[in-house]
């Protein structure tokens, strides 16, 4: 019994196919437009996603940083911070204490007045349990 070519392992010529074996494929043309239609909408969402993120910066006129703090006592904590700004302009910092479940146990704003473009702080927080962490929430010019 005599076996094929394919059977033998000796098949020559492309296994899926030749393109005239497939007349009722679309042309190369529309192919090309699709792709190129992808490539516009993936542009454009790029370019949406750059500027939200470019727009969502912040207020980057105020810059705030926290030094240390201690949580040594059971109903308060210290905070010691940084807040760089336009010596023009006063700011209103929130501080925060949060515990070990990261529930905030106590807070405070923080008056900064105009005059100094950068201040060094020390701050106490009452809190309603131990804090394990304090942390500047935010920092805006008023």
């Amino acid at each position: 019994m005599a076996t094929s070519e394919a059977e033998q392992g000796r098949f020559e010529g492309p296994v899926l196919g030749t393109p005239g074996d497939f007349p009722d494929r679309p042309q190369t043309r529309g192919r090309f437009v699709v792709h190129g239609v992808i490539a516009i909408l993936c542009a454009v969402l790029a370019g949406g996603w750059g500027y939200v993120m470019w727009a969502a910066k912040g207020n980057p006129a105020v810059i705030d940083q926290v030094i240390a703090f201690d949580a040594g006592r059971a109903d308060s904590i210290k905070i010691v911070f940084e807040v760089v700004k336009p010596s023009d302009r006063a700011a209103r910092c929130r501080l925060r204490a949060m515990d070990v479940g990261h529930v905030e146990v106590g807070s405070r704003e923080v008056e900064i007045p105009a005059g100094e473009g950068y201040v060094r702080l020390t701050e106490r927080l009452e809190t309603s349990a131990q804090a394990t962490s304090g942390d500047v929430e935010y920092c805006h010019l008023v």
